[in-house]
């Protein structure tokens, strides 16, 4: 059976072969490939590498070689066909049954790609063309380096709209395939073809793999253009159409940069434009990429996590700082709640008025823009500000509205784990902001009516307060398995923890019995030996995403300074994170005894699912 090759580099496309290979062997990153002790032959010193920006796996040992499709079949020992149905499977896709007709399509879109290769190297060269130095001046002028113009491949298009056709009719491409990619376009007047991009500035749209499949076009400023015929205005940016090889709605400009970026280590960053993601890069934040002037989709925000090789995939979406740049992000909030997982998130980066990130590191230079994006706030904060932010609620009905609203986004969120956490989180912001009042009158109705006047407080929910008792100590000997090297540091801290549940407390135990035996320093080893004796359902509760969204700093990926002064100030807090104190406090210094009894009555309110708000 016969698979197009389309299919086929769909496939590869959709999967990042780190992760797959990382499911089967143990994988290291290592700065831009990942390694592994090769599973083809026996070695102790690992000569397995692999990158994901070209998807192949290579063994310096024994030479095995080939990307995710053959690693199924060696590793798993199944055929090509039983490999490819495999991965599709885990890709969402469903494997075509191959047609003749198929056969041949597949060998246009390799057409395409060439074509489309052929026409950038066309704009390239036109713009360093003497005549043109106008055009090159302008880019230049915008603080591109001729080192930033080649790497993008930026390039020119002239105002003659057969000079491209006639190119590439030279290389034996019709002008059906012209059409088919999107560089020209029919005549409505029945003479020849024409080029749809004249007279721009050319910026070519690579994928994933760096293959051309589109253009941007720029116009020049008005004095470096002709005379315009009549009224006509035309657009400062056009794109190409949709082809067969582009889809507007699932690409971002910048990708295989971005790609390499975020294998270093680097934020990716959602701009706006064309200029805004080349401006990024050659001040050295390389992990910018653009919509192209559409409205963000599900798919290019998927597209980014699947980028990052992180656990905690948190990129910064960056919006005008203006009306319509905050409904713009709204508009964006919406579409990403439903796709919300464990790890996978997004912030939000607002520049200032009259800014954008081109333009601001003209002004302030990359530092200034670097401020921005450590500004930006969570999606939690983001939608929250959207509803409180310079609105006043004076009365409990209007409040008790506001919270039914963000009720109601939270419900959005399809991932149970995660919508309970955005729960938690407005039940902690809405103790915070509505529940912090003046102090209660001595004769309060909620005093009790005994004769010292002790204030009756409403019980804490039970579940609430076993879960905030038991999360302290789940932080605290989370941050040391994930952490072991602050164990010098905070041995008598962790030796004075009072730990309740007792699996918890023998798990604390011989963590401290191991690590007063040997100066371990690495995780994965203190994990191996607790697991030997009998720990892994323990380790399990305490070393995920449900813990370390509490506290990032006991998660592996917090930055190794702070663990040890985050975790000590942590301990010395004495509590965990939780609301009965908050609420408590709250209501003893509410301002009314009305305003305090309806506030406490919508707190305790259950919502839908029947879960105590």
């Amino acid at each position: 059976m016969a698979i197009n090759p389309r299919f086929l580099d769909e496939l590869r496309n959709r999967l990042t072969l780190s992760e797959i290979i990382g499911r089967r062997i143990k994988v290291t990153r290592t700065g831009r490939e990942s390694k592994a002790c090769c599973p083809f032959h026996s070695e102790k010193t690992p000569s397995f590498t692999i990158n994901d920006d070209k998807q192949f796996y290579h063994c310096f040992g024994c030479g095995a070689h080939g990307d995710v499709i053959n690693f199924l079949m060696q590793h798993d020992n199944i055929s090509f066909i039983d490999s490819v149905e495999s991965l599709a499977a885990e890709a969402g896709m469903q494997v075509p049954e191959q047609s003749p007709q198929e056969v041949q399509k597949a060998k246009e879109d390799k057409d395409l790609y060439s074509l489309l290769e052929d026409a950038t190297l066309f704009f390239e060269g036109y713009l360093h063309e003497q005549r043109n130095n106008d055009a090159l001046g302008y880019l230049i002028d915008r603080g591109l380096t001729n080192e930033t113009i080649a790497e993008f491949r930026i390039g020119f298009a002239p105002d003659d709209g057969q000079a491209l056709r006639k190119f590439l009719l030279a290389k034996d491409y019709s002008d059906k395939d012209m059409i088919k990619a999107g560089v020209i376009r029919p005549s409505t007047r029945g003479g020849d073809p024409y080029a749809f991009f004249r007279d721009r500035v050319m910026f070519p749209v690579p994928d994933r793999r760096g293959r051309i499949v589109a253009f941007g076009g720029r116009i020049l400023p008005e004095h470096m253009r002709p005379p315009q015929r009549g009224d006509f205005v035309p657009p400062k940016y056009i794109n190409s159409a949709e082809t067969p090889l582009f889809h507007k709605g699932s690409m971002l400009y910048g990708e295989p940069i971005a790609r390499r970026a975020a294998a270093d280590g680097q934020s990716l960053i959602l701009v706006e434009g064309y200029l805004d993601v080349i401006a990024c890069a050659q001040a050295g934040v390389r992990g910018a990429l653009a919509p192209m002037g559409t409205a963000v989709t599900q798919e290019q925000i998927i597209s980014m996590w699947n980028m990052i090789p992180d656990f905690t995939k948190v990129p910064i979406l960056c919006f005008d700082g203006d009306n319509a740049g905050r409904k713009a992000a709204r508009r964006v909030s919406e579409n990403i709640l439903p796709l919300l997982e464990a790890g996978r998130s997004v912030s939000f980066a607002f520049m200032p008025d009259g800014e954008d990130p081109d333009s601001l590191i003209k002004s302030s230079g990359v530092k200034g823009f670097q401020n921005i994006l450590r500004g930006s706030i969570s999606l939690f904060e983001f939608i929250w500000n959207a509803y409180i932010g310079g609105r006043e609620f004076k009365t409990p009905e209007t409040r008790a509205g506001v919270i039914k609203q963000l009720e109601n986004e939270v419900a959005k969120v399809s991932d149970n784990d995660v919508q309970m956490h955005y729960k938690s989180l407005l039940r902690q912001k809405v103790s915070e902001t509505f529940f912090k009042r003046k102090d209660f009158k001595s004769n309060n109705k909620w005093q009790s009516n005994n004769n010292k006047g002790v204030g009756m407080t409403p019980p804490r929910p039970p579940a609430h307060q076993a879960r905030a008792a038991r999360l302290f100590p789940c932080i605290l000997l989370a941050g040391i398995v994930n952490h072991p090297y602050i164990f010098d540091n905070v041995e008598d801290s962790l030796c004075n923890l009072k730990i309740q549940d007792v699996q918890l407390d023998r798990l604390r135990q011989n963590i401290i019995s191991i690590l007063s035996d040997e100066p371990i320093t690495k995780h994965d080893i203190l994990l191996e030996k607790l697991k030997n004796l009998g720990f892994t359902q323990e380790i399990g509760d305490i070393c995920s995403e449900s813990v370390y969204v509490h506290a990032s700093f006991c998660s592996p990926s917090a930055k190794q300074e702070d663990v040890q002064s985050q975790w000590l100030e942590y301990y010395n807090d004495g509590n965990a994170v939780g609301f009965g104190e908050e609420i408590k406090k709250g209501w003893q210094s509410a301002s009314s005894d009305e305003d305090a009894k309806r506030l406490m009555d919508l707190l305790y309110a259950t919502s839908s699912d029947g879960e105590t708000l």
